[in-house]
This record gives C-alpha cells, sequence and structure tokens, in this order.
C-alpha cells in the first residue's frame, strides 16, 4: 500500500503525520511525503520562490522525521505549483492508494474566496482523501 502525505508549508500539524503513521503500521504502507511550495508564477509571487520552496522542505522534513521515528518506511518530495493539481498528478504518478491531508488552516471567509486544498482533494480525487482534523478541536 502506498499513501501520500500533502505536508501544510503553512501550518505544523504533527497530528496529520501521526495519523499516517498509524495507518502505514496498519496496513504495511510506504508513505510518500509531499509539499508544494504554491508558487504557480515567480514573477507574481509575494516573495522569491526559494522562500516559498524552503517552507516546503520544512514541511516536509518535519512530517518525514515524525514518519521515520515511529518506524514508517517515508520518501520526501518538494514540488513546485499550485497545491490541488500537484498533488494529484504526485498521488497519479506513485499509484497511491491513499492521500492524507490536515484540515484547512484558513478562516472560513478566506476558504471561500481562496479555497480550501483538502475539500478541494476530496471533490477532485480519483482515490480515498483522508482528512484530519486537529485531535483537540470538537
Amino acid at each position: 500500500m502506498r499513501i501520500v502525505l500533502a505536508a501544510n508549508p503553512e501550518a505544523d500539524q504533527p497530528w496529520v503525520a501521526d495519523a499516517a503513521a498509524d495507518l502505514a503500521r496498519q496496513t504495511g504502507a510506504t508513505v510518500a511525503v509531499v509539499a508544494v511550495d504554491e508558487v504557480e508564477i515567480e514573477r507574481l509571487a509575494a516573495a522569491p520562490r526559494a522562500v516559498f520552496t524552503e517552507r516546503a522542505e520544512r514541511a516536509v522534513a518535519v512530517a518525514a522525521d515524525r514518519l521515520v521515528a515511529a518506524g514508517v518506511e517515508v520518501t520526501r518530495t518538494v514540488l513546485p505549483g499550485r497545491p490541488l493539481h500537484r498533488i494529484l498528478e504526485f498521488a497519479d504518478e506513485l499509484e497511491a492508494d491513499l492521500i492524507v491531508v490536515g484540515s484547512s488552516t484558513r478562516p472560513a471567509v478566506a476558504q471561500r474566496l481562496l479555497g480550501s486544498v483538502p475539500l478541494d482533494l476530496i471533490r477532485k480525487s480519483a482515490r480515498p482523501v483522508v482528512v484530519v482534523t486537529h485531535p483537540h478541536r470538537a
């Protein structure tokens, strides 16, 4: 079994990696951690792409380190571009069985204006998507 864990460069969500680790241990799955730098057109970005890439790399490293500490086999990938499309492409390339993502960290108004990657993944993915919410929120 192959799991894609979509790490969020905008938020530290250790409970998402923990949930993916639990799934991987129960199923014998490997986990491919991916983060997308969220820069579609570099010249229109608020900062150089390197700033966004560094955040994505940090998100991948934090999630992957948690998974490795839990004894899970992990690969790490950072991709350029729009998160929704790149995560779906990555999962297709890997022939993933499941995508795991954390719930949106954007306020409801921002979600309506800018969209929500987790909700969009649910709507557009041809494979199952598990959205992991913060364990202390009702």
